[in-house]
């Protein structure tokens, strides 16, 4: 019999769900030291072949450099792995003798990993070894327009795990990828967790699926660059950020802040290195390919270089232009370029103050982006303390690359490729995710009072009070006959 795509997309994952979770109840069983060992070959595994999948990404996709592609996939699998190779994820986390608790790690079960096409190959070996590192099996549903370079991936990782020694049926993805199928992924029985990360769309489909869900808002993160900054540096940082795989980590910088004082200054740096600044009419022109009739990004944007966007908008720019840049003082859902934008665009706002900074900041992060990450280039401790104190973001990162610096990879933050965004970004958590989101902790608590010790001294009972008022009153005659 011949079932329809989505009928059959809905049985392959019931029967990947139900073959992952056989799996995962045997990885269960294993030592810490086993599950490290397998974790370390599909690290290695990805590591060697970091090149070949980037180009499959890049090819298929057409999002993105793939030589920086190459660079996410050694993060997805070295860069992470080193970070929670010593990690304790199985067994008896800690044992306290004195105050009577032990900690006990357990895995959910399986995960459902949704995977965005900006970042494909990176983001499969990331979830897998997380998931795997805390002793989970992973479904997959893949991207349709990623789906060749997902399944090399995993084809990859499934040969590590069976050289180590590992379960089969731990890891897959669907193949016939439906959004019927995907449902079915998120809402079953055996599903403990779903793993979302990509558009809005798809984020709020996993939590209202109702199964636990940790999910991923928007980024628009503005970068501040504060008068004590070192201007060259800031640059730098912010263009390597926005340039970094035609800017498609949700973590890049999306808006620049300056104050009067230094506008100037870092204008003519950011033309130094490489920034070209639209025009009024150019920046009217390029504005109606951001974002989409309905007010969503423009995918033809997305991952795509400067002279691609410009070629799409009828501009003519230097072959030399690195990022465009349009002059921006309104925000809002009609304003494009104070929006998220996964492309080598900027909006550049221009204000009196740092106070106004951290105003207007505020502005862009609650129109869109709250709760994920914003940039700060100063060497005013004073000033990074109040934004840090005030502003709405999981990640304010200091004098470093956006795109990178939120994912851990130039700063000690878990190194990873879904970044919390907090109850304000509509998140269960803002943590960088990593193995200790996947798993639920056992506590053993012994006893350590009584009741009796519970309560105290006695509590005066009626009776008791009453006998006492016949001592008092006994007393008081006594005296007197004395």
């Amino acid at each position: 019999m011949i079932l329809d795509k989505d009928l059959a997309s809905i049985q392959e994952v019931r029967d990947l769900l139900a073959a992952s979770k056989k799996a995962q109840q045997q990885l269960a069983t294993f030592p810490q030291e086993k599950i490290n060992d397998i974790c370390h070959a599909i690290a290695n595994a990805c590591y060697e072949n970091r090149e070949k999948l980037a180009k499959m990404a890049h090819e298929e996709t057409g999002f993105g450099i793939w030589q920086d592609k190459v660079v996410k996939n050694t993060f997805g699998s070295k860069i992470v792995f080193e970070k929670i190779k010593h990690m304790k994820t199985i067994g008896i986390l800690s044992e306290n003798t004195e105050e009577g608790i032990m900690e006990v790690a357990v895995p959910l079960g399986v995960v459902a990993g949704l995977i965005p096409s900006t970042n494909p190959t990176s983001t499969v070996m990331y979830k897998t070894l997380i998931s795997v590192k805390a002793g989970n099996g992973i479904v997959f549903s893949p991207h349709p327009n990623a789906l060749k370079s997902i399944l090399e991936t995993i084809n990859i990782i499934n040969a590590a795990i069976a050289t180590a020694g590992g379960p089969a049926g731990l890891v897959s993805c669907m193949t016939k990828a439906t959004m019927q199928g995907t449902a079915e992924l998120m809402k079953h029985t055996d599903t403990a967790v779903i793993l979302a990360t990509g558009g809005s769309a798809m984020v709020k489909a996993a939590y209202s699926s109702g199964t636990p869900a940790i999910g991923v808002g928007p980024g628009n993160g503005p970068a501040f660059i504060e008068r004590t900054a070192n201007i060259p540096q800031a640059v730098k940082h912010i263009l390597d950020s926005k340039t970094f795989d035609n800017g498609t980590i949700c973590a890049s910088e999306q808006s620049i802040i300056v104050e009067e004082v230094s506008k100037a200054a870092v204008i003519a740096e950011l033309k130094k290195q490489g920034a070209h600044f639209l025009s009024v009419a150019e920046a009217k022109q390029l504005e109606k390919f951001i974002m989409r009739a309905n007010g969503t990004m423009n995918p033809l944007i997305v991952g795509k270089s400067v002279q691609r966007i410009a070629d799409l908008a009828g501009l003519t720019v230097p072959q030399s232009a690195r990022v465009l840049i349009a002059e921006e003082t309104n925000v809002g859902p009609k304003a494009p370029y104070s929006r998220e934008k996964l492309a080598p665009i900027l909006a550049f706002y221009t204000t009196a103050t740092w106070e106004a900074a951290c105003a207007l900041s505020m502005e862009i992060l609650h129109q869109e982006g709250a709760g994920h990450t914003m940039i700060i280039h100063s060497e005013d401790k004073n000033v990074i303390r109040e934004f840090a104190l005030h502003k709405p973001v999981s990640r304010l990162l200091v004098n470093t690359p956006g795109a990178l610096g939120g994912i851990g990879a130039t700063t000690n933050l878990m190194p990873a490729l879904t970044l919390g965004c907090g109850a304000v970004g509509g998140s269960s958590t803002s943590d960088n995710i990593g193995p200790a989101n996947l798993f639920n902790i056992r506590r053993v608590a012994y006893g350590k009072r009584e009741l009796e010790d519970l309560r105290g001294e006695p509590v005066s009972t009626e009776a008791t009070s009453q006998e006492q008022l016949i001592n008092t009153l006994i007393e008081k005659v006594l005296e007197r006959l004395h």
